[in-house]
């Protein structure tokens, strides 16, 4: 049962700008503010009811927790998302659409568990559309990143302190992050909507799937002990943060803290929750 704060049936979205140091990616549905608040039914098509894996939401005004973007590591050692294989299907009115959606384990894995917060006009969540699915850097949230490009592909040897990495907020060893946006690159003249992607790497990530009923779903969506998610708080869209400034207050220092209006979110206990996705466009 879904006990979403706002019910799917109402179709309630809402829309806040992101915190400072993350702007450019809470960016994310600032024109699409006003359609947040639209009914959110096309059942059967580009949205409606839709079961996911997330990030467990353990405190604060955020109604669920932010779905899971499953990952893997090719052969050179860069992280790269995995996106659903497009396929088309019939509705019962005889019309066929596309859709991306694929069983992972024993759950489906579809791009509509990212459409939500105006990430559903972004041209990365069109069943279609062709990226690499490289998760590239987005620098200006965690310091270690301010040396890296802007769009440089993650690679394992970016977190190689991971066991021991600490930024004076919390417990030191428990998880190195990074910043990132996914199915987000563009030609010179294309306007494209960034999916921004928060990026853990954790010991407890390998041990994940022995203590969740998705054993086989988390043994496909994470690898080499990392694990990512859309990175859009389902409140007010902002962006949180791993072991974030401040978040010690309010006993989240060890977890994802969303500085806008104190959402906690716990990285390491996946959970399947409901929720209706927005329409794409």
């Amino acid at each position: 049962m879904d006990d979403d704060k706002y019910p799917p049936e109402t179709g309630r979205r809402r829309f806040v700008k992101g915190v400072v140091g993350s702007a450019s990616l809470a960016g994310v549905g600032t024109a699409a503010s006003t359609a947040l608040t639209a009914a959110t039914s096309k059942p059967g098509t580009t949205g409606g009811p839709t079961t996911y894996v997330g990030i467990r939401n353990t405190d604060g005004p955020a109604p669920r927790g932010m779905p899971l973007v499953p990952l893997t590591v090719d052969d050179d050692g860069y992280l790269k998302g995995i996106w659903p294989e497009p396929q088309d299907v019939e509705l019962q009115s005889g019309e066929t659409v596309t859709v991306a959606r694929e069983e992972m384990g024993e759950l489906t894995y579809s791009g509509r568990w990212f459409q939500y917060c105006g990430v559903q006009q972004a041209k990365g969540v069109q069943p279609t559309v062709e990226q690499d699915n490289y998760l590239r850097a987005a620098p200006g949230t965690f310091d270690w990143q301010d040396e890296m490009e802007l769009g440089q592909k993650l690679h394992v040897d970016d977190f190689d302190d991971y066991e021991t990495w600490g930024n004076g907020v919390g417990e030191a060893g428990l998880g190195k992050p990074a910043q990132a946006t996914w199915r987000s690159q563009s030609g010179e003249d294309e306007d494209v909507t960034p999916l921004p992607v928060q990026v853990v790497r954790s010991t407890r990530v390998p041990e994940l799937p022995a203590e969740s009923q998705y054993t086989e779903f988390l043994n496909a969506a994470t690898e080499r002990g990392f694990i990512a998610w859309l990175d859009k708080c389902t409140h007010f869209c902002c962006v949180p943060e791993f072991k974030a400034e401040g978040s010690a207050k309010f006993g989240a220092q060890n977890q994802v803290y969303c500085q806008c209006h104190q959402s906690v979110y716990d990285p390491f206990s996946p959970t399947k929750r409901s929720f209706t996705a927005l329409p794409r466009d």
